[in-house]
């Protein structure tokens, strides 16, 4: 089953400060990070460590886009994920969690 969630990144993200000037972006490693989290979040996990299997980076964040994300697990722990910017893919990828607890989780 997919679940789709909206991911929060303020417009005002230290992030953006530097990368780059007058042209900011959102660093991938932020937005994967937004994915690894909310997947966590979503099944219950807290502050669960996860681990980026894949990933695809494949347009620019700008600041004030708004961002969703789906997913669908594929196998005890993993999760196929997508992260969309309004209506165009912005990036793409696998994550994985430890199996402790992470059969079906709350989708």
């Amino acid at each position: 089953m997919a679940v789709s969630l909206p991911l929060s990144v303020l417009a005002d993200h230290p992030a953006y400060a530097g990368h780059f000037p007058g042209q900011p972006i959102l660093p991938g490693v932020v937005l994967l990070d937004e994915v690894l989290h909310a997947v966590a979040v979503r099944l219950g996990l807290g502050d669960a460590v996860g681990e980026i299997k894949s990933a695809k980076l494949v347009r620019p964040v700008t600041p004030g886009e708004p961002l969703s994300l789906n997913y669908v697990q594929t196998a005890a722990g993993v999760f196929r994920f997508e992260v969309m910017a309004g209506e165009r893919l912005a990036a793409s990828g696998v994550v994985a969690f430890a199996a402790t607890g992470v059969a079906g989780g709350a989708q």
